[in-house]
C-alpha cells in the first residue's frame, strides 16, 4: 500500500527500559467485571483503578512505524511526556519523524485502534499530532478525532490490512 517513503533514513533511538511492574493489558487479567460475582459485590466505580501514563505507554510503544521495520518508541514518536491522562479522558499527542510525513494520519490512527481494543469503553482518547511537527497539523488532528472519519477508515479493508501490520508488533518486549 505504501508507494513513497516520506523519510528515507529516518534516526534510530534507543529503546527506554521497560517498565519493571506487569500491566493489567498485557498479562491477560481481565480489565472487564466479572460476570459471576454478584451485582452487590461490585465495587463503586470510584473504586476504578487508575491508569498512568506509563500504562498508555505500554500499549502503544511498541507499534510497528508504517514506513520502517522500527517501533514508533525507536522513532521517538511516541513517549511517556506525550500522554495526559485526566480522569477518563487520555490524551496521546505524537511527533511525526518529518513535518511532511504522509503517514501520520496512518500512525495516529494505529494509535486510536491500539487503545480502543485494549482500554475499557469509559474512556475518551484523543490523539494529536505535537504542535508544530507538521505542515498539515490541523487537518491530520481533525481526522484522527472525528469518529465519522475513523470508522469510515476501519471500512477501507486496504487501510485495515496496513494497520494490522502496524498493530501485529504491539505489546512485543521484543518490537
Amino acid at each position: 500500500m505504501i508507494s513513497e517513503v516520506f523519510n528515507a533514513n529516518p534516526t534510530i533511538y534507543a529503546k527506554s527500559k521497560r517498565s519493571l511492574r506487569k500491566s493489567r493489558f498485557e498479562t491477560g487479567q481481565s480489565l472487564w467485571v466479572d460476570v459471576d460475582v454478584q451485582q452487590d459485590q461490585w465495587s463503586d466505580t470510584s473504586d476504578v483503578e487508575p491508569i498512568d501514563q506509563d500504562e498508555i505507554f505500554d500499549l502503544i510503544r511498541s507499534i510497528a512505524d508504517p514506513e520502517h521495520p522500527t517501533s514508533l518508541e525507536e522513532l521517538r514518536v511516541v513517549s511517556a511526556e506525550q500522554i495526559d491522562i485526566q480522569n477518563n479522558l487520555v490524551n496521546v499527542e505524537f511527533t511525526p519523524t518529518v513535518p511532511h510525513c504522509g503517514m501520520s494520519t496512518l500512525i495516529g490512527l494505529s494509535i486510536r485502534v491500539r487503545l480502543m481494543r485494549c482500554l475499557p469503553p469509559r474512556f475518551k482518547v484523543d490523539i494529536r499530532v505535537k504542535p508544530g511537527s507538521h505542515q498539515s497539523e490541523l487537518a491530520v488532528n481533525k481526522q484522527l478525532n472525528d469518529k465519522e472519519r475513523v470508522a469510515a477508515a476501519l471500512e477501507n479493508s486496504a487501510l485495515v490490512e496496513t494497520l494490522e501490520k502496524c498493530l501485529a508488533t504491539a505489546g512485543s518486549q521484543d518490537a
